[in-house]
């Protein structure tokens, strides 16, 4: 498990904003972060589409050092939406954002 600086992996998710705007019809997109328990880290995108606001993440490690580790390659949609469900498993960036 490679951990890299925050400052990277924010810097490596927010180089592809633009083509993320066209490609998915997308209103806005901006960095997620949050922390978890046991060290973990959910890094990803909040995305407002149709007026409605997602997190998509995937989940992280960080060290004693502050730096992350991808835990797998997983992708989770997070939906604001008190009712709605979170949608889990995606193997690819590209397919969590296609489920929008």
């Amino acid at each position: 498990m490679e951990y890299l600086p925050r400052e990277q992996i924010i810097q490596a998710l927010q180089e592809p904003f633009q083509s993320y705007v066209e490609k998915y019809g997308i209103d806005d997109i901006g960095i997620f972060e949050e922390e978890g328990q046991d060290n973990i880290y959910y890094m990803g995108y909040t995305v407002k589409k149709d007026g409605k606001t997602y997190h998509i993440h995937s989940t992280f490690r960080k060290d004693h050092e502050q730096e992350l580790a991808p835990i797998n390659n997983l992708w989770t949609i997070e939906t604001d939406d008190p009712d709605g469900k979170d949608s889990t498993g995606f193997t690819s960036l590209e397919n969590a954002f296609r489920e929008l």
